[in-house]
């Protein structure tokens, strides 16, 4: 058999096994690497509580946002609120002022 017959059916000469090994290494390495952050549980438990703590702070800023949007609607309502009640006040005061001069 020769060589070129040799590739033909697969077979890797030094070079490609020599990448491939690489390759793997590479691969192997990188696992590693993850499964000793996964074990890691002081520092997973650290980037949890650092994501809670930043969720927490992001949720009190919308929570302030929304008081003062409903105290400023509130305004707003109490305004109309006090118009519409000073309206009536003074429907009902010019009812009684009619009725009396209707008395009288």
């Amino acid at each position: 058999m020769d060589a070129g017959s040799e590739q033909a059916r697969g077979a890797k000469g030094p070079d490609e096994l020599r990448r491939e090994i690489e390759r793997t290494r590479h691969e192997l390495g990188d696992t590693v690497e993850e499964l000793a952050g996964k074990m890691d549980v002081k520092a997973r438990a650290r980037a949890r509580a650092d994501e809670f703590k930043d969720r927490a702070g992001a949720m009190g800023v919308q929570m302030r946002s929304t008081a003062a949007h409903a105290g400023e609607v509130g305004k707003q309502h109490r305004t109309q609120l006090m118009a519409a009640a000073g309206a009536l006040v003074m429907v009902a005061v010019g009812a009684v002022v009619l009725v009396q001069r209707r008395h009288h």
